[in-house]
């Protein structure tokens, strides 16, 4: 079977990779798993260095990795030099503080001397989405192997020479033969990877329906799963907010990645007294933004593929039939390529798809609450729980609503949600489990070992 690679601008064909076969695989696996055995026990310093390298590989070709994007999967080319930067900077952090992070921990007990240790578990399979080509391996790639694992990464095929370019970085950093290895599959062939001894926990970043496939394999085999899912995040804009800056972060963060981020904006909440305002800001500056060829400054590319655009424009039209009013957008249009509109629906209900389902394109749904206390309700009105935000003037008690009210893992005031290596990443209900980055995510992928010396 071909993996393709589609340029989503133009609908033309980029390349197409050969399936591994079976042995090769096979083959793949021995060899992460020998690189293993030696990587654990290199010391941290050591480890450091060749992570380092690859930052700096990074940074090095940013302008050609990000160009790599834009034809495989249409991300605007300076979003993509900007996922490149954080993938780099992601990695230095890591390489300067993953040792500090798996400290050993001494814990007072009647031992003589008792501790808690931290120690690689081994390969980790990381089974990677097209949105964020690189930033989804490294964030999940950095951390791993500064514990001392291994890795192969089943990066979705659409960007397959993304995937490949990851495992030319790796190795131009020096990084052992075998240690990150780039695997030409489809997603058919997770489950035979999941089974195998060889693979010690499983990381993925995807779609709900391939987090519940993912975590059901892994759990028949006992293997320890990270899950970062979907997510519909609500954006709160209480009465007290300053509106114009409150919808100019929403629109910005509902137009990251043309709108295909899991922890992007999708559901904005405001109360009756102020909808009028916010769907008037709204609709200017989403009106204002543009719309074109990914390779030249413009803030919204194609969707990475046609069948995406598709569904994103049944989403749209079936909650229009409902009742939905489109203030902007709302049609796709003809042509060439996988373009949608930046559109905005208003009058957006409970059992419409733009209130139910996520929104994986640049489409944003207005809705209106009658008061404050029933629009943080209609927020955590979600199967989702990936992000939240909520705008007030008072950020005292924005900071409340935040730790409190929000039901999310990622809950942010007057700002637009994103990922930080110093603080820890994921989701709760259908967006998840298990956390990325910090120190919590980098204690994910080991043994948190106890050890009792009488």
């Amino acid at each position: 079977m071909a993996l393709i690679s589609t340029n989503p601008t133009t609908g033309a064909e980029i390349a197409r990779y050969e399936e591994m076969p079976p042995e090769e695989v096979d083959r793949a696996l021995t060899a992460a798993t020998s690189a293993f055995e030696v990587w654990r026990r290199i010391p941290f310093e050591e480890r450091a260095e060749v992570v380092r390298r690859a930052a700096a590989e990074l940074r090095t070709r940013q302008s050609e990795l990000a160009r790599l994007m834009a034809l495989e999967m249409g991300k605007p080319v300076a979003q993509g030099e900007g996922e490149i930067d954080k993938c780099a900077s992601a990695s230095e952090f890591f390489a300067d503080h993953a040792e500090g992070l798996l400290a050993l921990e001494n814990v007072k007990t009647e031992a003589a001397h008792s501790f808690v240790t931290f120690k690689p578990l081994g390969v980790v399979l990381g089974v990677m989405p097209w949105n964020f080509p690189f930033w989804q391996v490294f964030r999940y790639a950095s951390p791993a192997l500064m514990a001392g694992n291994a890795t192969v990464l089943k990066h979705s095929s659409n960007v397959m020479g993304c995937a490949l370019a990851i495992a030319e970085i790796w190795r131009a950093a020096g990084a052992p033969e075998g240690l990150f290895q780039s695997l030409r599959l489809s997603s058919a062939r997770v489950g035979d990877l999941i089974a195998d001894d060889r693979i010690a926990a499983v990381t993925l970043t995807g779609s709900t329906p391939a987090g519940r496939d993912v975590a059901a394999r892994a759990g028949q085999a006992l293997k320890k799963t990270v899950l970062e899912l979907g997510g519909s995040d609500p954006y709160v804009i209480l009465d007290d907010a300053d509106v114009e800056a409150a919808v100019k972060t929403c629109v910005y963060s509902r137009l990251i990645n043309s709108g295909q981020s899991c922890v992007a904006a999708k559901r904005f909440i405001c109360t009756t007294e102020r909808a009028a305002e916010v769907e008037q800001l709204f609709g200017d500056l989403m009106r204002a933004k543009t719309m074109g060829d990914p390779l030249t400054q413009v803030d919204v590319g194609p969707q990475a593929r046609v069948d995406l655009r598709d569904d994103l424009d049944r989403q749209v039209r079936a909650s229009i039939q409902m009742g939905a009013r489109v203030l902007l957008g709302g049609e796709r249009p003809g042509g060439p390529g996988a373009f949608y509109p930046p559109t905005v629906l208003t009058n957006v209900r409970k059992g419409m798809p733009a209130y139910d389902e996520e929104l994986f394109g640049p489409a944003a749904a207005i809705i209106t609450a009658a008061t404050e206390d029933e629009a943080l309700r209609v927020a955590n009105d979600s199967p989702f729980g990936l992000g939240a935000a909520v705008f007030t003037r008072d950020s005292k008690r924005g900071m409340l609503i935040a730790s409190d009210d929000l039901a999310a893992g990622n809950c942010f005031v007057n700002d637009f949600v994103r990922s930080d290596p110093r603080l820890p990443f994921g989701g709760i209900k259908q967006s998840g489990y298990g956390r990325e980055l910090s120190a919590f995510g980098i204690r994910e992928f080991v043994n948190i070992k106890t050890v009792w010396v009488a």
